[in-house]
């Protein structure tokens, strides 16, 4: 166990130097495989011969413990590329997972919200917060995720240098270090330029007390120095109760569909929308076709004479 442990830490600590996996990627990987090394130990499968038939037996496995297909999928990828791994640095001379097939994922459309609930979000953030400061930067960080469409991540950890100057594009820095120009609309840039005021101010005081500058733009008292997924995952499950959203609905995530699915329902492209999101393949991007498709499948059923009867 100590041994396969070894391998699969110098496996993630390569990926990382050579591919720049994003880190919750590196995170996701690193528990799969933990589970699988455990699974293996119970067993008493030895990882260097494992086959085929032994990680098809830990597959049924997961499916019987009732993960979800997507979780199955990216838990398969991780040994593929863990024994891919393995045969290169010449600890194995096969990859035992290079022929088994994925489980595939669920082809859910995703959820989003409508173009009034959207509204009613960011009137929300202007009005909920006991502080100004804090009504400020909520403004801020809900008309940049709706204005941008970006991941929470890249939200979250935006440097503040990003941000100078009164930009009309924002640089976003998402997964695998790709970077990506995104247009701000003049919503979003009012709201930032309103919070870099407020943010600089604290800054400033934090200076006179001997305290470092954050080179955030949404600082924090976290480990990392930036406003964290999770506060901001509750955050916005505030504003979706102050806004009579159903808070099950509403994720930062879920305000990512909502910008995909609002430029391709007045007219903006797929591949425009590609390159917007950072999707680094259109089939990705297509999934909003689907939704949009299904809403007008769902406005003639609600609004044509035939259809009612």
């Amino acid at each position: 166990m100590t041994d396969m442990m070894q391998r699969i830490q110098t496996f993630l600590e390569a990926q990382a130097a050579e591919l720049d996996a994003a880190t919750n990627t590196q995170l996701a990987y690193a528990r799969d495989l933990k589970d699988f090394a455990n699974w293996l130990d119970r067993k008493h499968i030895d990882f260097l011969s494992a086959g085929r038939e032994e990680i098809e037996a830990y597959l049924v496995f997961c499916d019987a413990q009732g993960l979800a297909r997507a979780t199955r999928a990216r838990r398969l990828s991780a040994i593929r590329q863990l024994y891919r791994f393995s045969f290169d640095e010449g600890w194995r001379s096969d990859n035992p997972a290079i022929q088994i097939k994925g489980p595939g994922r669920d082809k859910r459309l995703p959820k989003t919200l409508s173009e009034a609930e959207v509204v009613g979000l960011l009137e929300a953030a202007r009005q909920t917060a006991r502080s100004a400061d804090d009504k400020l930067r909520d403004t801020c960080l809900m008309e940049l995720l709706y204005a941008t469409g970006m991941r929470v991540t890249e939200l979250v950890s935006l440097p503040v240098a990003a941000a100078r100057g009164d930009p009309r594009m924002l640089l976003i820095r998402g997964k695998g270090g790709k970077e990506r120009m995104v247009p701000l609309s003049p919503p979003a840039r009012e709201a930032l330029l309103a919070w870099l005021a407020c943010r600089d101010l604290r800054e400033d005081s934090r200076r006179l007390e001997g305290k470092p500058p954050s080179r955030f733009l949404f600082p924090s008292h976290a480990k990392d120095g930036h406003l964290t997924r999770h506060r901001f995952y509750l955050l916005i499950k505030e504003l979706a109760v102050a806004a009579g959203v159903s808070p099950a609905k509403v994720t930062p995530h879920t305000l990512r569909h909502a910008f995909a699915t609002h430029l391709l329902a007045n007219g903006a492209d797929l591949r425009s929308i590609q390159t917007l999101l950072g999707h680094a393949d259109v089939s990705t991007t297509e999934i909003y076709t689907h939704v949009l498709d299904e809403r007008l499948r769902e406005l003639v059923l609600e609004h044509h004479p035939l259809a009612k009867r």
